[in-house]
């Protein structure tokens, strides 16, 4: 009996086979249902043309649809459905320059990339599986669906998602496979370096890290990356510690904290991610220095969101594995703050500046607020008008 994931998506099947078209689920959630390991997307292949899918269901959005691939709405979920097709050339080394749609799928399973995504599951279960998947699968390997070199030279890409597969897996990368990686990885320096963020954020948060590190550094794939192929030394430093860390704002903060000449901004322009990512890096970076000469207490709980707690602790135990820091922690220490953000502070900027009329308003203000708020949080200041405004008074702001 196939889980229920399998199940509720079983009906588009079946309305494309009265239709008197082929259709099977295809790819990653095939080899993660073998695996036995937790699915994400749904993906169907079908010898219906995008035309025809359209006609068959109400709710179809053409996502990709020169490249045969639309997405179907049933019963409030999306499903990525795609036109059994082989490639044509790749002259950018991304897409192929045309599509050929066809009712074949042996030959919509031979233009994939690794033979442990050649699967194919018709709505029973029953598997087609054409370039002996499923005993890589057993043999826990990584092998390229026909010429390797081939395959890699398509789309250099696939190489990163070689390494990817391999921190997520845990697998190995067969020799062959290996081999064509090797002579390959130069047309990396052409990828897009948001397709490659992309793969590296999975690769770092795979729970089989250290085999995709030790991949990352036997492949030389590195010395092909942003930044790091200007401080190779920076991977030799990873620890054997490493755990998943589960967005790049971490890691590029562990690049930070491993070498401190390289500011977060060269990391983030380079990667080209967003100003939430460096926020997250530069708040970690700050964090880190903080609790290497205070430990795990109020302010540094405080000055971390919930999401940044347990960021944190990845970072932290990642670097010092006999600190021994868990969220545990941080949960006994927010349980007793007696505020949670400065909105809960019993007093604002317009109050402060009236206790101070002569001045006019300017960076001091947000000084006092920030000391007030430390020591709110710190347990020396209670969070009462009354308190807040005899303690600026007797502390007042220096001048401009």
């Amino acid at each position: 009996m196939l889980p229920e994931i399998f199940q509720a998506a079983r009906p588009i099947i079946e309305k494309l086979e009265q239709h008197h078209y082929e259709a099977y689920f295809v790819g990653g959630c095939v080899r993660d249902w073998l695996l036995r390991r937790p699915m994400g997307d749904i993906d169907i292949a079908t010898s219906a043309s995008p035309e025809n899918i359209q006609e068959i269901f109400e709710k179809v959005i053409p996502v990709g649809i020169e490249h045969g691939t639309v997405i179907v709405r049933w019963e409030k979920e999306s499903y990525e459905v795609t036109t059994f097709r082989t490639d044509g050339k790749y002259s950018d080394k991304r897409h192929p320059d045309d599509v050929v749609f066809i009712d074949n799928i042996e030959l919509d399973l031979e233009r994939r990339d690794f033979t442990i995504n050649a699967l194919a599951m018709d709505k029973d279960g029953s598997i087609i599986d054409l370039f002996h998947g499923r005993e890589d699968l057993q043999r826990k390997l990584i092998r390229t669906v026909g010429n390797g070199e081939q395959r890699f030279q398509e789309d250099s890409l696939r190489i990163a998602r070689a390494l990817r597969f391999c921190s997520q897996l845990g697998f190995d990368i067969h020799p062959e496979t290996l081999d064509a990686m090797y002579k390959v990885k130069d047309d990396m320096e052409g990828l897009a370096v948001e397709r490659l963020a992309t793969e590296m954020e999975k690769l770092f948060a795979g729970s089989h890290l250290q085999t995709g590190i030790h991949y990352l550094k036997k492949t030389g794939v590195y010395m092909h990356l942003p930044v790091i192929k200007d401080y190779p030394h920076i991977i030799q430093r990873l620890p054997s510690s490493l755990r998943p860390l589960l967005t790049l704002g971490e890691v590029f903060a562990l690049f930070h904290i491993l070498e401190e000449e390289i500011p977060i901004e060269t990391w983030v322009k380079a990667w080209k991610c967003s100003n939430q990512i460096k926020n997250q890096a530069k708040a970690l970076v700050e964090s880190y220095s903080y609790y290497r000469s205070h430990g795990a207490d109020e302010w540094l709980a405080y000055r971390l969101s919930r999401f940044n707690q347990e960021a944190f602790t990845r970072l932290t135990v990642s670097l010092h594995p006999g600190d021994q820091l868990g969220m545990e922690d941080f949960t006994r220490i927010n349980d007793r703050l007696p505020i949670q953000s400065t909105r809960e502070m019993d007093i604002d900027g317009k109050e402060i500046a009236e206790l101070f009329p002569e001045r006019k308003k300017g960076p001091w203000m947000k000084e006092t607020i920030q000391k007030v708020e430390k020591k709110i949080v710190m347990g020396e200041l209670n969070n009462s008008k009354s308190d807040i405004k005899e303690w600026i008074k007797w502390n007042p702001p220096e001048r401009d």
